[in-house]
C-alpha cells in the first residue's frame, strides 16, 4: 500500500484519500472543526492545517500521496490552532458553565487538548439572538463558530437548504432560510443530517436538555484526542 509519514509515524492510505482520512483511519488525532467524514470537505476552519513537505495545507481537502512528509502535533502549528481557537472564543458568546453542550462540545474539547488558558483578545460580545420557533428544536446563535457544516449537510444530504451565511467579513453570521428568518417556517426536523452536526451547541434538541450529567458527556470521558481510533472514516 501507498504511505506517508505524519509526525515520524508511517501512514498507509487508499487511492483517494486525504491526509486527514488516513490519520483517522490509522487513529491519529488531527485538530478541526469544521471537518465532518460524511461531508464534502470545506477546509474553512484551518485547525487541521500541517505541514506537507514543509508548505502548510488544509489536511482534510490534501490528497494523500506517496511518500509525502507531514507534520503535524508541532508548537509552530499547535500555537497558530491555539490562536484560532482563541478568536472563536471572542468571536461568540461562549459561556461553558451554562451551556447544554459542555463536555459535547468539540470546541471546547479542542480548547482543552490543545491547552488554550485564556482568550487572549477583547471579548466582541456580539449581539446575537435566540431562536425558539420550532416545535422540537431551539437555535442559539451565540455559539456559532460558523463550521457551514448545518449548511452543508442542510443542502448536500437534506437537499433542504434551511441555513445560510449572510454578511461579510466580521460581520458573517448563521441565518435561517426563511422569509421570516425562523426556524419554524423552514422543513427542518430531527431527522435531518443537518440536526446532528453542529460541533457547539447551536441547534439544541428541546426538552432534553442536562439529561446527560455534566462529568458523564463524551469528552469529559476521554480527551477529543483519544477519540479518534482506527477504522474511523
Amino acid at each position: 500500500m501507498s504511505s506517508f509519514t505524519l509526525d515520524g509515524q508511517t501512514v498507509t492510505f487508499d487511492a483517494g484519500q486525504t491526509i486527514m482520512q488516513a490519520a483517522l483511519a490509522a487513529g491519529i488525532y488531527i485538530p478541526r472543526l469544521c471537518y465532518h467524514p460524511d461531508l464534502k470537505p470545506h477546509g474553512s476552519c484551518k485547525l487541521c492545517t500541517v505541514k506537507v513537505n514543509g508548505r502548510q495545507a488544509s489536511s482534510c481537502t490534501y490528497q494523500a500521496q506517496d511518500g509525502l512528509v507531514v507534520e503535524s502535533n508541532t508548537s509552530e502549528l499547535n500555537d497558530e490552532r491555539r490562536a484560532l481557537l482563541q478568536m472563536l472564543f471572542v468571536e461568540g458568546n461562549h459561556f461553558c458553565p451554562s451551556c447544554e453542550a459542555s463536555g459535547n462540545c468539540q470546541l471546547q474539547a479542542t480548547a482543552y487538548e490543545l491547552q488554550m488558558m485564556t482568550p487572549h483578545y477583547d471579548h466582541f460580545y456580539p449581539d446575537r439572538p435566540l431562536d425558539a420557533s420550532h416545535p422540537d428544536y431551539l437555535l442559539d446563535f451565540n455559539r456559532c463558530i460558523l463550521c457551514s457544516l448545518c449548511i452543508r449537510a442542510s443542502r448536500d444530504v437534506d437537499g433542504k437548504n434551511v441555513f445560510a451565511l449572510s454578511g461579510r467579513g466580521i460581520n458573517t453570521h448563521l441565518i435561517v432560510n426563511a422569509a421570516s428568518g425562523q426556524l419554524a417556517d423552514t422543513g427542518f426536523s430531527g431527522d435531518d443530517k443537518a440536526a446532528h452536526v453542529c460541533p457547539v451547541g447551536v441547534i439544541l434538541k428541546k426538552r432534553s436538555g442536562f439529561r446527560v450529567p455534566i462529568g458523564k458527556r463524551s469528552y469529559d470521558i476521554r480527551s477529543i484526542g483519544d477519540l479518534a481510533e482506527p477504522g474511523e472514516s
